[in-house]
């Protein structure tokens, strides 16, 4: 797979996660289709890590490679909440957490390869440290709503153009390819 098509797997992935994540919360989902979205979301956080994984290697492999470590896990956490039947808010928050280490990585890759935007980027690694720092703190039961919700908010500004620019721009040829 090419960086260009990994970037617009990884792109309409983000739009599929959002989606499916934002009408999870909302209710939209009963029964056998709250099961299948939860399933989708997960496959969803594996298909990034992949994906994202191979867009960002060519900037720094060890630190693309945390950041599909991390993804990966938050996709195999999920699973594994899913097949138990665990539906505590706490392993939801671990998994979260999970996502936004995750995403801090490849943030960072995304912006240090200027592979988007700058700004659009910048938004990307803020929006990620701040999860970082607020889960956990959620998770002590430091931090409680309306925060904990307003938090996600960065992300969201991050993840929709991000995905759309990464769908249908792709990403630049890396830097050593420019440089040729």
């Amino acid at each position: 797979m090419t960086r260009t098509t990994a970037a617009r797997v990884a792109g309409f992935t983000f739009l599929f996660y959002i989606v499916v994540g934002i009408s999870s919360m909302a209710g939209a989902f009963r029964g056998p289709a709250a099961e299948l979205a939860t399933y989708a979301q997960n496959a969803s956080a594996v298909i990034l890590a992949l994906t994202l994984f191979a867009v960002t290697r060519v900037e720094q492999p060890v630190v693309a490679a945390l950041g599909m470590i991390f993804r990966l896990a938050e996709g195999a956490l999920g699973s594994a909440l899913d097949l138990t039947g665990i539906t505590l808010s706490q392993p939801t928050l671990v998994d979260a957490t999970l996502f936004a280490i995750g995403s801090t990585f490849f943030c960072w890759l995304l912006l240090r390869g200027r592979m988007l935007p700058r700004a659009l980027a910048w938004t990307g690694v803020i929006a990620s440290v701040i999860l970082v720092v607020g889960l956990p703190l959620q998770l002590g039961g430091l931090l409680g709503a309306p925060l904990t919700m307003l938090m996600w908010m960065p992300m969201l500004a991050f993840e929709v153009p991000g995905g759309l620019w990464l769908l249908v721009k792709g990403v630049p040829p890396s830097r050593s390819k420019r440089a040729l």
